[in-house]
This record gives C-alpha cells, structure tokens and sequence, in this order.
C-alpha cells in the first residue's frame, strides 16, 4: 500500500510540474506575441489612411516576416470580433 501511496505522489508531483510547464510556456507566448505586435508600429505609414507610401518598407517587412504566424491570425481573429463585443455594427471594408 504504501508503494502505491508513493507512486501517486510521484505521478501528482509530475503532472503539477507539467502543467507548471505550459503555463511558462503559454504566457512566454503571449509576452513574444506582445512584443512583435508592438514592433509593427514600424508599418505604420504604409497602413495609416491617406498614407502616400505604396510598399511596405524594408524594415516592416522584416517586423512581419519574423512574427509567428498564431500570433498574427489570432491577433486578427480577435480584432474582427471588437464591433460586435462593442455592440457595433461590423465593419464592411471594400478593396481599394
């Protein structure tokens, strides 16, 4: 019996520290993600309305390149979802 009282602890202890683990890893995700969206302020002149610039420069190109690709889907998925969490009416956007 006790044997089997120290396996359970073992396999608690294991599975504590597993979940500690994700969680590390998840919020290290988040802090990366936070951090390269932070970075696209970079683009800014090339996405503001009115801008003059027609191309991305060479510096927001890399910004964008370097972004995990969860990151930006994510990011996009959750900004298409604002107007309706705010009682708004979605956004239509036309292609210009």
């Amino acid at each position: 019996m006790a044997g089997k009282s120290k396996r359970m602890v073992v396999w608690v202890a294991l599975a504590v520290m597993m979940a500690a683990q994700f969680l590390q890893a998840a919020n290290s995700q988040t802090d990366t993600c936070t951090a390269s969206l932070g970075n696209l302020n970079v683009c800014a002149p090339f996405v503001m309305p009115g801008a003059v610039t027609t191309a991305p420069s060479a510096d927001c190109c890399s910004v964008v390149q370097s972004m995990d690709h969860d990151c930006i889907c994510n990011t996009l998925r959750v900004a298409a979802r604002i107007p309706a969490q705010c009682n708004i009416p979605s956004i239509s956007c036309s292609a210009n």
